[in-house]
């Protein structure tokens, strides 16, 4: 009993390292897992570049400027 092809060439005429690339990529495909999933989010409480001070103003009236948060 003879099994129908999975891959079939429709047009030109690949040689048999092309066949052998294609088969390779379809078989690397569909052995991978699913998407990979993004890393979980973290609260905004634990992350750390909320803990980074922002740039200091400068010029005049920068002190009055320093005390406003923003």
């Amino acid at each position: 009993m003879s099994a129908a092809p999975h891959l079939r060439v429709v047009r030109g005429n690949p040689d048999d390292v092309e066949l052998a690339a294609v088969t390779a990529v379809v078989v690397g495909l569909a052995t991978a897992g699913g998407p990979v999933e993004d890393e979980p989010r973290r609260s905004a409480w634990s992350d750390k570049s909320r803990q980074v001070r922002r740039p200091l103003p400068h010029g005049p009236g920068a002190w009055r400027s320093s005390a406003l948060p923003g």
